[in-house]
């Protein structure tokens, strides 16, 4: 081929790339369609109706029931200010391109939403109210909501019990105060912003961790307790753990206060550390009562044992103060038979069928009078 023919395709090829990019880079150029948030220079009012320039695209207006909507803000401007419009009509009867104020402020106030939780950044709330879940507020005029699950642990409602009555009243205890939260998730189609104020400690927390390592032995305080397990503060950087109720002793625990009570001094051993939650244990401090237990008991040996509770599967079946066994709804049947044959306190013959102490598993059968 002609140099000077290739070099003049080349060139056309890259004029044409360059003016494709431009176009796509400069909003100027794109015909407007609808949908898009378009700016204009305000030129005009009329009775219920204001005018925009959209150059090079011609006018636009903002009349009847967008008028209305945005009759507020629209009291606060003058000719020659600019404004963000959303278009909702190419062109009306009269050749206006259709404008909606409301929409495109509305679609904004979302984008600068998710600019905010894209940056992490940090926001101060009023709250207006509370409900069992959490707090209620707003940002930006958008309502939002702050759940329990979200809250500091400074702020988290430690209601023994997990109490509802008691945790909505502990929440309505922040209503007209101002927290710093950031935006953990939002939806602008379901209209849904939820906030966290832990979310802005969990950098700092993630940090602090670092000096942990899962089967750390640390020293605390109880500081609440609910019907899943205890909080317990411990370090000297004031970090906060989580001991299930499973992990409060080796036997059935049906209430933590039981256990421990709230301004005990504890150790405990560090069981699991996952982003931000450490998870704590008393119980592996405790000597595992299931150890050698096979030594003590064996299949098919008749032991006398307490009922302690009635579940789906069958009745829990205490031993020994630290080690329970099940009797299987299957040996009765049905739970109502169950029921009859077994009363919650009192204390039975059982026969041992399987003991399994690597998973701290004993199954029972009635000894039949």
């Amino acid at each position: 081929m002609n140099l000077k023919i290739h070099l003049h395709l080349r060139f056309r090829r890259a004029k044409t790339r360059f003016m494709k990019e431009l176009m796509e880079k400069n909003d100027l150029l794109k015909p407007p369609q609808v949908g898009k948030i378009v700016e204009g220079k305000i030129v005009g009012f009329g009775q219920a109706a204001v005018f925009l320039d959209l150059a090079p695209w011609g006018t636009g207006i903002i009349y009847g029931k967008e008028f209305l909507e945005a009759k507020n803000e629209l009291k606060k401007l003058k000719i020659g200010d600019t404004v963000f419009a959303k278009i909702i009509d190419l062109e009306n009867e009269d050749g206006y391109i259709e404008l909606s104020l409301s929409q495109a402020s509305n679609e904004l106030v979302w984008l600068e939403l998710q600019q905010k939780k894209g940056k992490g950044e940090k926001i101060v709330v009023k709250i207006s109210g509370a409900n069992k879940g959490g707090l209620l507020t707003e940002v930006s005029g958008i309502s939002a909501f702050l759940p329990v699950s979200q809250l500091s642990p400074e702020n988290y409602p430690r209601v023994e019990g997990a109490n509802s009555i008691k945790i909505l009243t502990e929440l309505q205890k922040f209503i007209g105060k101002d927290l710093e939260v950031k935006i953990f998730d939002l939806d602008p189609r379901e209209r849904k912003l939820i906030l966290s104020e832990k979310a802005k400690e969990i950098e700092k927390i993630r940090e602090m961790l670092k000096n942990y390592r899962v089967g750390d032995v640390v020293e605390g305080e109880i500081t609440g307790i609910t019907n899943f397990g205890v909080f317990m503060r411990f370090g000297k950087e004031g970090l906060e753990g989580l001991i299930h109720i499973s992990e409060l002793d080796w036997q059935l625990i049906e209430d933590p206060a039981d256990v421990v009570k709230v301004g005990d001094k504890i150790k405990a051993k560090i069981i699991s550390i996952a982003d931000d939650k450490v998870s704590l244990s008393l119980k592996a401090l405790k000597e595992d009562p299931w150890k050698d237990i096979e030594k003590k008991f064996k299949k098919g040996d008749i032991k006398e044992g307490e009922v302690t509770k009635f579940n789906p599967y069958g009745a829990f079946i205490k031993i020994t103060p630290k080690i329970q066994g099940l009797c299987h709804i299957s040996e009765f049947g049905t739970k109502s038979k169950m029921e009859s044959s077994l009363k919650i306190g009192e204390k039975y013959q059982f026969q041992i069928l399987s003991i399994e102490p690597e998973v701290h598993r004993m199954s029972l059968k009635l000894v039949e009078k």
